[in-house]
């Protein structure tokens, strides 16, 4: 298997296992037991890491909440603001291409009786500033807007958002979960009031994420979703995962130690691939946002790699490539047989839209591989162009 699908998620680097193993085996104490040395200990490890991933993504380790990933980060990031008991602000605003995890959540709180608005973008993703600036009032209390999408890998520019959002007195939350470990992520520079990630997009491992509640400025109440026991100031109760949360912090330094190099080497892997289907494939067009070199300017993700074919379905070429893993869309989205929200969010008709691929390249990747890749791609398309999608 060539895994060029690094969006869905990333393997767990070997060096953040051996990080995580003693605290699975020898130093496995309760970090909660504060009886007794070994649960001091782990107390001790745990607060340590919590503080190291603070620092890398710029924000207060006080406001750092360990969770089971970035899906209840959003639960509680959103129904938090929206359910607390002081909210008086009933409106929302999400953008039309945020994640499913996003989405549906703002669907059940309508359900409720919050107001929700949906913003449309442009073909890259973007939403329109002055639409923002139109629609947040008085009555919004969060804005949702992803630091980079998840399928077409557009990454959005906070600041200005930020400033719409702040300027209502709304709070701003970003889904950040394909951005951490692979751009520079600062809280405090973007002034993001509230910040998704989750460990396993950044080669740590699955089950284990975190929330970024406040960044000092704003005040941000949170109506806790898992109560009992009181954990984490009361707003993310159940006895915390030192192995997860060290292992997680293993991840996120080593990805920003080698964050610039390896975004210039992914994003060269990334436009190697595009060349050579592009060349031997008739009628390839990019979606989102064009294609860079994987430096700090990008708008792109360097890994990202999202295009439609002009007569193949992305499912047909998928199931005919069987030694190539690669998408049509989410990952979390891949039971639903509808077309791409995103694709056709932007634009794209749903003929389109189900002729789109996605592909994601990753730190192991290799040139080796792509060059496979592309070899068995053209070869299942060729077959496959005898009988066109129509």
């Amino acid at each position: 298997m060539i895994y060029l699908d690094n969006h869905a998620t990333t393997p767990c680097d070997p060096r953040v296992v051996e990080a995580m193993l003693p605290y699975l085996t020898d130093q496995f104490a309760n970090p909660h037991s504060d009886s007794h040395e070994a649960g001091r200990a782990a107390a001790d490890a745990l607060e340590g890491a919590i503080d190291r991933i603070a620092t890398l993504i710029h924000a207060p380790a006080e406001s750092l909440l360990i969770t089971s990933g970035a899906t209840e980060s959003i639960n509680l990031a959103m129904r938090g603001v929206l359910t607390h008991p002081r909210q008086r602000r009933l409106k929302m605003i999400v953008a039309a291409t945020e994640h499913p995890a996003v989405l549906d959540v703002a669907a059940d709180l309508r359900q409720t009786g919050v107001q929700v608005q949906v913003i449309g973008t442009d073909r890259t993703g973007r939403i329109d500033l002055n639409e923002l600036a139109d629609c947040v009032d008085e009555q919004t209390s969060l804005v949702n807007v992803m630091l980079a999408n998840n399928e077409m890998g557009a990454i959005t520019s906070m600041q200005p958002i930020a400033r719409i959002v702040h300027d209502a007195g709304a709070l701003l939350h970003c889904d950040a979960t394909q951005a951490v470990g692979r751009i520079p992520v600062d809280v405090l520079e973007t002034d993001i009031d509230l910040l998704s990630a989750s460990a396993h997009k950044f080669y740590g491992p699955k089950g284990v994420g975190f929330l970024v509640a406040g960044n000092g400025r704003r005040r941000v109440r949170l109506r806790p979703q898992i109560v009992g026991g009181g954990q984490q100031h009361g707003l993310r109760s159940g006895t915390m995962n030192p192995a997860g949360v060290i292992a997680m912090a293993k991840a996120l330094e080593l990805a920003d130690q080698s964050r610039a190099s390896d975004s210039v080497q992914i994003a060269s892997l990334r436009n190697r691939l595009w060349t050579q289907l592009n060349d031997a494939i008739e009628g390839l067009s990019i979606n989102g946002p064009e294609l860079g070199r994987g430096g700090d300017d990008d708008e792109r993700l360097p890994g990202n790699l999202n295009f439609r074919l002009q007569h193949v379905e992305g499912e047909s070429w998928m199931a005919a490539t069987p030694a190539v893993a690669f998408s049509s869309g989410s990952a979390c989205s891949s039971a639903d047989p509808t077309p791409s929200h995103v694709l056709t969010a932007i634009g794209l008709s749903e003929s389109e839209a189900r002729r789109s691929v996605r592909f994601g390249i990753g730190r192991l990747t290799t040139q080796s591989g792509i060059d496979e890749a592309a070899e068995l791609l053209i070869a299942a398309h060729q077959r496959l162009h005898q009988f066109p999608t129509r």
